[in-house]
């Protein structure tokens, strides 16, 4: 496959899976440019694998988790999350604000989450995508699971409290 075809073909899946492991759309398009453009000149290599948008995916999580970029990001990230504008459908409000409550969540335990709930890979995948052991995939996943059930709970109790009118 040539390096157009698969930029064609899979940057809408990759811009996609880097906005919910980064919560920002423009921080995404630039990890993701950055990612293409290594894979780019590594092409021969990584377009002979089997799986080659497995690769890439991997470069993206691997540039997110950096420790280089997370010292570009920090101003960044410190910032509150912006205000998600309604835009009337449901199933947007909702998936925007899921992605403002895994923007929370730390690094790695985001990218478990993200792995295994929104790619659907297995823990043994996970585990491989991250470089670490299983038990600790589902260590990160349940803590991640957990911090998302308290501050869910936490704004359902928000929308339930009756407003005081002055």
């Amino acid at each position: 496959m040539e390096f157009t075809e698969y930029v064609r073909a899979q940057r809408p899946a990759l811009m996609r899976f880097a906005t919910v492991l980064t919560g920002q759309p423009w921080l995404a398009d630039d990890l993701v440019s950055d990612v293409l453009g290594r894979a780019f000149e590594r092409w021969p290599a990584i377009g002979a694998m089997d799986r080659p948008h497995a690769y890439v995916r991997r470069m993206v999580v691997n540039e997110h988790l950096s420790w280089r970029r997370r010292l570009r990001r920090t101003a960044i990230d410190r910032q509150p999350p912006e205000e998600a504008v309604a835009d009337g459908a449901h199933a947007y409000a909702e998936r925007d604000a899921m992605i403002a409550l895994l923007a929370r969540l730390p690094r790695r335990q985001r990218a478990a989450v993200v792995l295994r709930y929104y790619v659907g890979l297995s823990d043994t995948e996970v585990a491989a995508e991250l470089g670490c052991r299983e038990s600790t995939v589902r260590s990160q996943i349940s803590r991640a699971l957990r911090s998302l059930r308290i501050d869910i709970a936490r704004s359902d109790r928000h929308v339930a409290e009756p407003v005081e009118q002055s």
